[in-house]
């Protein structure tokens, strides 16, 4: 079930919006369960680098309830169409993305929720550059029983323990996908570009080109210590916070 989007215009606000068509909602049942949890969470989610539904569009008749329509903000592009369009990005760009990408991801975080599949495809833009999180479609709870067995993120941005199929895991894979999404707008492709899982393991642990063009070759055993060490220093509820310190002299693109 492909979703078509299309461009529209709030004729009482005259607000510009996007209309995401679901087709024939309820004939997969896994579709139809992503497709309500998308709306319940979002529904309840009010925060600036968050997309937001706007409406509902009820059907003319309940027997002719087939396909569905979520009526959203609406945003030019995502960061997957900027990244291929082989666009230069300054650091200041980066710097403003990952900002807004942990700040919105702190919040959803806050709600006790797990977004679970970040990728550059689901992080919206416009022409300012405001980014927001959108597709909810594979996000959980964290009160959620059995939440911790069905498929999650997509292969590139998947953490190590999602990879060798850990029957817990935490708000961690959401800031490891925040990395590799990182380390793809600074490179201009995929950080580690997995053909399969056992690919996609040994890209993470030999390292890729991408990889080594931003943290050079990998370290010795003692410095990859003292940087994991290091990294604790700064918990990850507070990046968003490290992050605009560091872009506190810097001019938004």
């Amino acid at each position: 079930m492909v979703p078509l989007f299309s461009a529209a215009v709030n004729s009482e606000t005259q607000e510009e919006v996007a209309i995401k068509k679901i087709g024939n909602a309820f004939d997969n049942r896994i579709d139809a369960k992503r497709t309500l949890r998308e709306i319940k969470l979002l529904r309840h989610m009010d925060h600036d680098n968050v997309i937001a539904i706007r409406d509902i569009i009820r059907p003319p008749k309940k027997e002719a309830f087939n396909d569905v329509y979520i009526v959203y903000e609406l945003m030019d592009t995502d960061l997957h169409q900027i990244i291929r369009s082989g666009q230069a990005l300054t650091d200041d760009h980066c710097q403003y993305f990952l900002y807004q990408l942990l700040r919105g991801l702190r919040y959803v975080h806050s709600a006790n929720v797990l977004h679970r599949d970040l990728k550059p495809s689901n992080l919206l833009l416009n022409a300012n550059c405001d980014l927001k999180i959108g597709d909810f479609g594979l996000a959980r709870t964290t009160s959620e029983t059995d939440f911790m067995t069905e498929y999650v993120v997509t292969r590139w941005y998947r953490a190590p323990e999602l990879l060798l199929n850990c029957s817990e895991y935490t708000a961690a894979i959401d800031i490891w996908s925040v990395g590799c999404i990182l380390g793809e707008i600074m490179t201009q492709e995929p950080l580690f570009p997995g053909k399969d899982y056992v690919h996609q393991l040994r890209l993470i642990t030999e390292g890729t080109n991408g990889a080594r063009f931003i943290f050079g070759p990998l370290p010795t055993t003692q410095v990859w210590d003292e940087l994991c060490l290091d990294s604790l220093r700064v918990p990850w509820r507070e990046l968003a916070s490290f992050v605009l310190i560091e872009m506190k002299n810097i001019s938004y693109p």
